[in-house]
């Protein structure tokens, strides 16, 4: 772990992913307002600039790989005393049609999204058990609430992460430890998008399909153009609200662009919301 300079007196948060993004501006955020940041990343040579600052120290942990969990939680604890929030983080997106996935990109897709985590999850849980206290933050995103095409294997992480947390935060509220969830949208200052679009190249398309995907593009240029510009500075705000705010409010949607369709969802009819959606995002092809 990197060095730094501590105050046992701050809290302490724990978050992944902290290589660009969101987690990388929760990282500078929380340390701004004086709190302890362990800083975790694939690729600790990634987070040189969060490494300068004088609070934060920088842990190898990549969600796929159980032993770098384990020694980034307990590196943690040993350099700071305790960990009062985790925020799950780290991520990644699959944009293509199912068919042309292979199994292995889907289950990597997991792994990531929602195994990993859980890995992390279970690492943390006995410190915050035996402090009865805690708040384990999972970064979901607007596809953990509402289906668009050519996502069907993000949505069903994500739709799986929104699921496991609203349980857990049963489990866990007796023991003086909260769960919240993130929903954000579409945020213009991440790498999100070059990974998804990497990940997307590497797929074989099935011509079958041409026209659905032609279609499906043209919807996603349309939701991007359309989109409020979010910053991932923005959504670091509001993990720092849900860190701090001391409620039991579980979901926190933290993006404009996404709450018509979050609210057609949540506050709609199964036919209503079904035919929103298939008007403002199902792909219209052209002949």
């Amino acid at each position: 772990m990197t060095k730094t300079d501590a105050n046992t007196d701050a809290k302490t948060v724990l978050i992944t992913g902290c290589s660009s993004g969101f987690g990388a501006a929760s990282a500078r955020l929380f340390a701004e307002r004086g709190w302890n940041v362990v800083a975790t990343m694939r690729q600790p040579e990634d987070g040189a600039a969060l490494a300068a600052l004088g609070n934060v120290a920088v842990e190898r942990l990549d969600v796929e790989d159980p032993a770098s969990i384990e020694a980034a939680v307990a590196g943690a604890i040993a350099r700071f005393g305790r960990i009062d929030v985790l925020v799950n983080n780290a991520g990644f997106g699959l944009f293509g049609i199912f068919e042309q996935t292979p199994r292995a990109k889907i289950q990597q897709q997991f792994d990531v999204n929602l195994f990993g985590l859980m890995d992390v999850t279970r690492a943390v849980l006995p410190h915050l058990r035996r402090n009865r206290s805690g708040v384990i933050i999972n970064v979901s995103s607007g596809a953990g609430v509402f289906g668009l095409p050519m996502i069907s294997l993000y949505n069903a992480s994500k739709f799986a992460l929104e699921g496991y947390s609203e349980s857990l935060s049963y489990e866990l509220a007796a023991l003086g430890i909260r769960v919240k969830v993130i929903e954000p949208g579409g945020v213009t200052s991440t790498g999100f998008g070059t990974r998804t679009a990497g990940e997307a190249g590497g797929l074989t398309p099935i011509a079958d399909y041409d026209r659905f995907t032609a279609a499906a593009i043209r919807v996603f240029d349309g939701l991007r153009a359309s989109r409020a510009g979010a910053t991932s500075e923005e959504v670091a705000e509001v993990i720092w609200t849900a860190a701090t705010d001391g409620s039991d409010r579980l979901r926190y949607v933290a993006t404009e662009d996404i709450k018509l369709l979050v609210k057609a969802r949540r506050e709609t009819s199964e036919d209503a919301y079904i035919a929103f959606m298939r008007e403002r995002v199902g792909p219209k092809l052209e002949d």
